[in-house]
């Protein structure tokens, strides 16, 4: 049986309060471990808060940071955490990154690889693309064997880039992680449409959990930054595309969901997509594209 309890921390973090952030990571890791959680999730961004801006620099750390160290040494014995952050590098960058704490250490990091700037968002005038997709083992819970699970994390954006989870779920995930901080935007309600970002989210997790045949958790923050506000509505998907849980719109919540990873499998042998996907054909065709589009062939 790999059955895991997955919970969805909902949370309004402060911006740029990192003290009282960590803070409620830290009571978050808590309340999972008493419920028997085997992995907590907290959204984009969740111990800085999302709209930093000229904040970046400040809130900023490495990956080696006494902070993050700390509220890792939380998850010895387990419950797993993915917590999200502005990362700094030896080159001075700046990342919007997600981390796997587990065993008391950070055991992965997955950097944003898609920075938006349309709309209201201008996330590249601060911050710099990742330029890796990797998959990763995880244990989740402290109790399994090391490597036991795969599963592939993306910040917000990246999951509306189809080729991020695709890669991710070729690379061996059978869960995938998106810690968003989604805004309200198209934000009129109605009894037919609801929450338009609500709406466009929905669809678009139910497609990529179908078509890469993957559980898919969905963390996204609530409360307010600034002028922006955030709807939450974070939600664990079966490989089928069928919403197992899903928590409220606005609300901070903590919510509980268990996983079957055999059905992965079991998903993945009715329906072999992965399987049948033509990765050289992809390769072949993008190389084309790339060498055209900077004039170096004819199309």
């Amino acid at each position: 049986m790999r059955r895991r309890l997955l919970a969805l921390a909902q949370i309004a973090p402060a911006l740029g309060d990192l003290a009282q952030n960590f803070a409620l990571h830290q009571a978050k890791i808590a309340e999972a471990r008493a419920a028997g959680a085997d992995l907590v999730i907290f959204p984009e961004l969740g111990l800085t808060g999302y709209q930093l801006q000229d904040l970046a620099p400040e809130v900023a750390m490495r990956r080696t940071d006494p902070r993050l160290q700390a509220l890792a040494r939380l998850t010895s014995g387990g419950p797993s955490a993915v917590v999200s952050f502005v990362e700094s590098t030896d080159d001075h960058r700046l990342f919007a990154a997600a981390a796997l704490l587990e065993g008391g250490e950070v055991r992965h990091v997955a950097r944003k690889c898609f920075l938006p700037t349309y709309g209201l968002f201008d996330e590249r005038r601060f911050l710099a693309a990742g330029d890796a997709i990797r998959a990763t083992r995880a244990a989740l819970g402290g109790s399994a064997v090391q490597g036991d699970v795969g599963i592939g994390i993306g910040v917000c954006e990246d999951f509306w880039h189809p080729t991020l989870p695709s890669i991710l779920a070729q690379d061996g995930a059978e869960l995938l992680i998106n810690v968003a901080a989604g805004p309200a935007r198209g934000a009129s309600v109605d009894a037919d449409q609801g929450l338009g970002s609500a709406a466009s989210w929905g669809t678009l997790l139910r497609a990529t959990a179908a078509l890469t045949t993957s559980y898919v958790a969905f963390t996204n923050r609530v409360g307010v930054d600034e002028s922006l506000i955030f709807w939450g509505g974070s939600r664990v998907i079966g490989p089928d595309g069928v919403v197992l849980a899903e928590a409220p719109l606005f609300e901070e919540a903590l919510l509980l969901a268990e996983i079957d990873l055999d059905e992965v499998a079991r998903a993945r042998t009715a329906l072999p997509l992965l399987r049948d996907e033509r990765l050289e054909l992809t390769r072949r065709e993008y190389d084309r594209i790339i060498a055209t589009r900077a004039g170096l062939e004819e199309a």
